[in-house]
């Protein structure tokens, strides 16, 4: 169903709302990318959305709040940090990781007794989430490991009628998934990079008193969802080019040529500062233009729906190259390392 993305109607918001109450799925627009909802307090239909992805029992959830001042009803306790973080974040794409209350059941958080819980921006989410008067479990709608969903119609073509209801809110504005964060009494670990850039929390954690490091997060149980060494894969192999432009760019022409020469069908997830590069091949390839990597908001916003619309003009091969580790940079290298073609970056 199409909702008004800035002032959804109260009558399609209730429909879903009445759906998540029962039991069933939703998928519905966050800032960062459509979700797959549901009740978060309910086993039977969290465990609903893990067959409906087809998704591994050992990625935890992200639960979805109206408001910070919902947290009492998933966790146990929010660190002095969580509460500064969540002031100056939230609603928005910024994801704490705490300790969880018992309601929230061990399906949702991989059996960890942590829950990650975030309040998003995007008008549709903040109106079911109230509508439905409960905490709304919600994943990236879209199969297991493949490309996020950005559009409505990227939900249906992988999830289709496993869903009882998608809302159609138009393009998810920041088109790549929350950062995620541990928070403790006495620290703060990055986990996931995504749409709020690490710089602007480590400027919020020095402004506290005593000032508090973000460092980075450490291996082991995975405490966060997206952190799978294979995920947010296209159907086509992605191959990866890494380094600074002036070094990899001759590369990054050289490894299309080849595939060319041996008749794949290769698409590119195109920088604007590529496109002279690879002018006098453009008849030859499937291009998704990416924006300029001066304008790394854009290139996020359109990583997944371009890696989408490659698989679709029936690319078999998909070339890219990193835009560097800052700001958001960091997260699209995440993204694009995780969805590359092992071995061959």
């Amino acid at each position: 169903m199409r909702v008004d993305a800035e002032h959804p109607e109260a009558a399609i918001i209730e429909r879903a709302a009445a759906i998540i109450r029962r039991g069933g799925l939703v998928a519905f627009p966050t800032e960062t990318v459509y979700g797959l909802g549901a009740n978060a307090l309910d086993e039977a239909a969290v465990q609903g959305i893990f067959e409906a992805k087809r998704r591994a029992l050992n990625d935890p959830l992200i639960v979805h709040l109206a408001s910070a001042d919902d947290l009492p009803r998933i966790v146990t306790s929010v660190p002095p940090i969580a509460r500064a973080l969540a002031a100056r974040f939230w609603p928005g794409p910024l994801t704490l990781v705490l300790p969880k209350q018992p309601a929230v059941p061990d399906v949702a958080t991989a059996g960890l007794p942590t829950v990650a819980v975030r309040v998003p921006s995007h008008p549709v989410a903040q109106a079911l989430i109230r509508a439905a008067g409960l905490p709304i479990a919600a994943p990236s709608a879209n199969l297991f490991m493949r490309t996020s969903a950005t559009l409505a119609s990227h939900v249906v073509e992988d999830l289709g009628d496993r869903v009882d209801l998608i809302l159609d809110g138009g393009p998810a504005p920041h088109g790549i998934e929350s950062t995620v964060v541990a928070v403790t009494d006495s620290d703060v670990r990055l986990l996931r990079p995504g749409a709020t850039t690490p710089e602007a929390i480590a400027d919020a954690l020095a402004e506290l008193d005593p000032p508090v490091p973000l460092l980075l997060g450490e291996a082991g149980r995975t405490a966060s969802p997206g952190l799978l060494a294979k995920h947010y894969s296209p159907r086509a192999s992605l191959f990866l080019l890494t380094g600074e432009p002036a070094e990899t760019s001759p590369a990054f022409r050289r490894a299309i040529e080849r595939a060319v020469q041996d008749g794949r069908r290769v698409g590119v997830l195109l920088l604007d500062e590529d496109a002279p590069l690879l002018a006098d091949l453009a008849d030859q390839l499937q291009v998704a233009p990416l924006g300029s990597e001066r304008d790394l908001a854009s290139v996020a916003g359109r990583l997944f729906a371009a890696m989408r619309s490659l698989d679709a003009a029936g690319c078999d091969a998909m070339y890219a190259r990193t835009t560097g580790s800052a700001g958001l940079g960091l997260a699209i290298l995440d993204r694009l390392t995780r969805a590359a073609h092992p071995g061959d970056e």
